[in-house]
């Protein structure tokens, strides 16, 4: 359950140009959140950032009774947030959403991150039970690879890709999942990021017949289901189609259910 409150900055460090890790004390969001959830954060007081921005949990330190969020500073909102220093209290909605399947029936993951897709996969690799986890992440840039070393500590494996080949393996995380979907006996793909790589994602594993989670990257409003501004196309039976809220249905669904325009 979702609740409304004010939390206190406990940590913030600029991680990569323009990406920034925050540390938030909250013993009930560290307590009840799950892998996928997010929150919504007021960036400001005043008329200068009236919409919250949802930011997915990065990971849970639940004795400290903290939280971590990773975001990248976009634009005035991002950039307000950006600037808060530890001490600073902020107003958070959350957790919010619902959240990936990490229970011990999946024994052989794979995770498949692009961007800022990433974030949220660190806490499913620490609440997972699997005995392989595999990691693909995928970033424009050298200067923009971020968390490989949290990744490395959780993972059987890590493969990171460049768009430029300027670290990595050139090309894109689904190309490497591509490489060994066919001898790795995967039982579940858990993947965040931009919606081409979801879509290539989603697609391999419909061709091996692997069940696979997705989490969608959207732009929102209230956060949970009232200002409708999330939308996007789900399945609804054999040949229709209907409408879903990534906030209230999502940001997590069945990669099976999503349709891709």
């Amino acid at each position: 359950m979702s609740k409304h409150m004010t939390n206190i900055i406990t940590g913030i460090a600029e991680i990569a140009e323009g990406i920034f890790r925050m540390r938030i004390s909250s013993g009930y969001i560290s307590a009840n959140a799950k892998p996928g959830q997010f929150v919504n954060i007021k960036c400001c007081e005043g008329n200068d950032a009236l919409l919250r921005r949802p930011i997915s949990i990065c990971s849970v330190d639940r004795p400290g009774d903290t939280y971590d969020i990773v975001f990248q500073k976009k634009g005035g909102g991002t950039g307000m947030l950006a600037g808060k220093k530890p001490g600073d209290r902020i107003d958070v909605l959350g957790p919010l959403g619902n959240s990936f399947d990490t229970g011990a029936r999946h024994r052989r993951i794979a995770v498949v991150g692009g961007g800022i897709g990433v974030f949220p996969l660190l806490f499913v690799l620490d609440d997972s039970r699997a005995i392989v986890r595999r990691s693909y992440l995928g970033f424009r840039t050298s200067k923009l690879v971020v968390l490989e070393n949290e990744f490395r500590f959780r993972s059987s494996s890590l493969e990171i890709a460049t768009d430029d080949g300027s670290y990595g393996t050139k090309g894109f995380a689904p190309d490497i999942l591509r490489r060994d979907i066919s001898v790795e006996d995967f039982d579940m793909i858990y993947a965040c990021g931009p919606e081409p790589m979801l879509r290539k994602v989603s697609q391999l594993a419909g061709e091996h017949n692997i069940e696979c989670q997705i989490s969608l990257e959207q732009r929102m409003g209230c956060g949970f289901g009232t200002c409708l501004a999330c939308a996007c196309k789900t399945a609804n039976g054999e040949d229709g189609w209907k409408y879903s809220h990534v906030c209230k249905d999502g940001p997590v669904f069945n990669s099976r259910s999503i349709i891709f325009d």
